[in-house]
């Protein structure tokens, strides 16, 4: 039986267990390797959809804790910052994810950027800059929905938008895409250099589960907000965009900043698995208080002396 606050089997290590969602690309259309409605090994499904989820849930509490301690270190050590980049197709849960994963950090130590059609003075810049200004600063956590990845996806399937971007007159093949995601691979190894982590989520969710979400968008007065014309005109790119997600990131997936490609057609499972990602990531930085010199102890105790000599 699973340790309370487990997810995964006790056959197999937590490092391993993990490995399962880092991107491992292969030929033209290994995305369809990961499922989108993955609920777990075949060990985890013995135990029950129910228990599954309650394991899944003391499992997500547990990573809440951690991140709360780690952001702490995170912020007082001022050494590291930590990048959270998503990525999705429309109705995949990229907000829900950020709402319950990160609710547990203080929110003044975390940021969160969604990046939308870029302005003019945005397109009078190279198409990595406006990312470059939200970058978060040493001892925080930022979170990108939908980042400089954009302009390999969306700009992609749509090469008309190009013409927007006020490019020197070039060819646009294959060798246009290949050199953006170097562009994209340098700039993130720079960022890394620097004391940058990222961590790279790509919410895989499939098209029958995104028509259900888009559905109850529609029928429920309460979501209506949520649902735009355009998602309607973005779902007829579907192959589109899974290739363009296919070349991404099996171009960007590094050693120094990979890919993790979660199921997401079941919330409680994303959730669960991009805290597990975000947690374990942040833990390995090996942070720590800083440490005080004996001068500043020094003071530290006087001060204790002083306070406690005070006639309250």
């Amino acid at each position: 039986m699973f340790a309370s606050g487990e997810l995964w089997p006790p056959t197999m290590k937590r490092k391993e267990f993990m490995k399962l969602f880092r991107a491992k690309p292969g030929k033209k259309g290994w995305l369809k390797n990961y499922d989108p409605a993955w609920v777990g090994t075949r060990e985890m499904k013995r135990l029950g959809e129910e228990t599954l989820k309650d394991r899944a849930h003391e499992l997500l509490a547990a990573n809440l804790e951690t991140l709360s301690a780690s952001q702490a270190l995170l912020y007082a050590s001022d050494r590291y910052s930590v990048l959270i980049v998503l990525q999705a197709m429309d109705a995949a849960g990229k907000d829900g994810t950020i709402r319950h994963v990160m609710s547990g950090v203080n929110p003044q130590g975390c940021e969160v950027f969604s990046f939308k059609k870029p302005s003019s003075e945005e397109l009078d810049h190279n198409f990595l800059w406006r990312y470059m200004k939200s970058l978060p600063e040493r001892g925080r956590i930022g979170i990108f929905n939908r980042s400089y990845y954009e302009d390999v996806l969306v700009v992609k399937v749509h090469s008309e938008l190009l013409e927007s971007q006020k490019l020197p007159v070039g060819r646009r093949g294959k060798d246009f895409w290949q050199e953006r995601y170097n562009d994209i691979n340098a700039f993130e190894r720079h960022l890394v250099r620097n004391g940058t982590c990222i961590i790279k989520l790509f919410l895989n969710v499939s098209k029958k589960e995104q028509k259900r979400r888009f559905l109850a968008r529609l029928e429920t007065p309460d979501k209506n907000w949520k649902f735009s014309p355009s998602d309607i005109a973005e779902r007829a790119f579907w192959d589109d965009y899974q290739e363009a997600f296919e070349d991404a990131i099996a171009a960007t997936s590094t050693k120094w900043a990979p890919w993790f490609i979660l199921p997401a057609d079941h919330k409680w499972i994303t959730r669960t698995l991009a805290s597990e990602v975000i947690a374990k990531t942040i833990m390995s930085l090996d942070l720590e208080f800083p440490k005080l010199d004996a001068q500043h102890m020094e003071g530290l105790r006087i001060a204790a002396e002083k306070l406690n000599a005070e006639n309250d």
